[in-house]
């Protein structure tokens, strides 16, 4: 009589990359319903080549997709594998090695175990939120996040939420985090914690609204700029309106970015991307873009200047120099001015006006 082996599957992240997947084995029971456990770096199946070879096994890797996905299935054991895993008295080993034999009580304890390492090795992948940053994020609003991700991966217990926000703190943040479990321990509830979190961190003033409407473009992609003005404004207000959100973004692109952007054809935001997406070439040339702030410079230093009064009333034209040093104020002076530098800020100061 064949005999067969009772392999339990788990598809999780791999120790020495977490952004790869890989199947693991967390045990493996005889017939005689005794459980046994390898050795950590046994644990993984690319070291079963004897395993991998059977049918039963390549349905397993079929049905595991997602992380955390889990199958125990029995296993007709061939000659290679009972040469792998058997010894001449059918004692389980692998590799030379003795299994270690345990309870099911352990078997309990060390899942448990193994399921909470790594949910918090793993809990910045899995969420889908950013890292809470002090200076910058609504309080209330990321909080509130954080509680629904909690909810999506039925995390209930309080003492796992508190440790799991420890990892979503920003570095200025996780001082607050230990300064917090000292003052009230981690068998405080949740919702003490949440209560110092928005006390601590909730926005009491103007300093968040004002950053997100004044946030303007200043350089590299307009894309860039766009997406995080965009949310930006969201932290600040996740019911803002869609026409407050859009008119926001656009006020703070470059003015002749923003004449280029007809806004009949940016009902939403999504719309505005698009849009501004096609002005990115605009941008990158950098001398096109400096010329023209230039420009915009020197109108604004123009039209902040005062025109000369003593010019405008003896009908010189408009001039922007100090009254004391016009020379038309002085007696005789008129004749002095051919041929000087003032018919030339005159006809600059003509131009100006005209273009």
């Amino acid at each position: 009589m064949k005999q067969k082996l009772q392999f339990a599957f788990r598809y999780e992240a791999s120790q020495t990359d977490n952004k790869t997947s890989v199947i693991a084995i967390t045990s493996i029971t005889t017939e005689d319903s005794k459980k046994y456990v390898l050795l950590e770096a046994d644990r993984y199946v690319s070291r079963h080549l004897a395993l991998t070879k059977t049918e039963a096994y390549k349905r397993v890797k079929k049905s595991l997709s997602q992380r955390g996905q889990e199958r125990t299935i029995w296993i007709t054991c061939t000659e290679e594998m009972l040469q792998t895993y058997f010894d001449e008295d059918d004692n389980l080993m692998f590799n030379d090695l003795y299994l270690k034999e345990i309870k099911e009580t352990d078997v309990v304890e060390t899942t448990q175990k193994s399921e909470s390492q790594l949910n918090l090795k793993n809990i910045s992948e899995r969420f889908m939120i950013e890292k809470f940053v002090c200076k910058f994020s609504n309080a209330k609003q990321w909080i509130e996040t954080f509680e629904n991700e909690c909810v999506r991966f039925e995390i209930n217990k309080d003492t796992t939420k508190i440790e799991i926000l420890r990892l979503f703190l920003d570095k200025s943040c996780t001082d607050w985090h230990s300064a917090t479990l000292k003052s009230l321990k981690i068998e405080a509830g949740w919702s003490e914690w949440k209560n110092k979190f928005l006390d601590s961190f909730a926005d009491k003033g103007w300093s968040t609204g004002m950053y997100a409407i004044f946030y303007k473009y200043k350089e590299g992609s307009l894309m860039e700029y766009a997406i995080r003005k965009e949310k930006l404004l969201l932290d600040m207000d996740e019911n803002i309106g869609t026409k407050s959100l859009v008119t926001l973004i656009a006020a703070g692109l470059p003015e002749f970015i923003r004449n280029r952007i007809d806004p009949e054809k940016c009902e939403t935001s999504t719309r505005l991307l698009h849009e501004i997406n096609k002005c990115e070439n605009l941008v990158n040339n950098k001398s096109l873009f400096k010329k023209r702030e230039q420009k915009d410079d020197n109108r604004k230093y123009i039209e902040g200047k005062k025109p000369c009064k003593n010019c405008q009333n003896l009908n010189k034209g408009t001039r922007f120099h100090p009254e004391q040093s016009c020379w038309f104020k002085k007696e005789g002076k008129e004749n002095k001015m051919i041929g000087s530098n003032s018919v030339l800020e005159v006809s600059l100061s003509e131009e100006t006006k005209n273009e």
